[in-house]
């Protein structure tokens, strides 16, 4: 189990089969760049690029490449190399239906699960994010709002469901990053406040209740067409000046 901590890669990020090194590194780098849209649908990752923004062989790009696309996040094109994954609408559609029936029983697992230990690990996830929020830093607030989201699952101590949720938050990062209409399409911190008050009472039909209309609310606030690619440089998207 897990006391979800809002500064942690392992809650968010741990959804690469690679062991700790560089390509690892990458991965949770180039992952945190999408969940903070600073990196955009449809990019190339080049290799020779990546390697000389991480100061890396192209084995080990190739291998961090590879496993972002395992995870979907990637989209490797023969003959053309690596490109962030662009959903399309029905994969946006198929996404939010898999979390709106994935994540309601996983709520209902949590809240009967909840210590006092990992309450207090939740709320410094909305703390997090509200901070993001009030500087108007949309990016980090998706990122802690899909770390709330990853924790829940954590508590909840399945780890199938667990596996299935960081998955699907990782490809609504993506999602969203393409689609969304609303600034507080993020995550809209009233039903993250709702959700922690069902985690209080230990309501587990009141937590699932709550997580599944705010997942469809989610669903709703998508804008489901075509938007422009960002010009933002690989390199100031990952972090890296030179």
């Amino acid at each position: 189990m897990t006391t979800a901590d809002p500064e942690s890669s392992n809650n968010l990020h741990a959804v690469f089969a690679l062991p700790p090194g560089r390509a690892l590194d990458i991965c949770l780098n180039i992952q945190t760049a999408l969940l903070e849209h600073k990196l955009a649908p449809g990019v190339k990752l080049s290799e020779d690029e990546v390697g000389e923004i991480y100061g890396v062989s192209r084995t080990v790009v190739r291998a961090a490449l590879q496993a972002l696309a395992h995870s979907n996040l990637v989209t490797i094109k023969k003959n053309r190399g690596a490109f962030v994954s662009e959903p399309t609408i029905r994969e946006a559609h198929e996404v939010f239906q898999a979390r709106a029936l994935i994540e309601p029983a996983v709520a209902r697992l949590a809240a009967l699960a909840m210590t006092d230990k990992q309450l207090a690990g939740l709320k410094a996830h909305l703390e997090a994010e509200h901070v993001a929020l009030h500087k108007e830093d949309m990016g980090r607030a998706l990122f802690h709002s899909g770390g709330f989201h990853t924790a829940i699952a954590e508590i909840a101590d399945h780890r199938v469901f667990t596996s299935m949720v960081r998955s699907l938050i990782s490809r609504s990062s993506l999602i969203i990053a393409l689609y969304w209409k609303r600034a507080d399409t993020a995550c809209e911190s009233h039903s993250h406040h709702a959700l922690m008050k069902a985690f209080e009472l230990r309501d587990a039909a009141m937590a699932e209740s709550i997580q599944k209309s705010h997942i469809i609310d989610l669903h709703s606030g998508l804008d489901l067409r075509e938007k422009p690619r960002s010009d933002t440089s690989l390199s100031a998207a990952l972090g890296r000046t030179g």
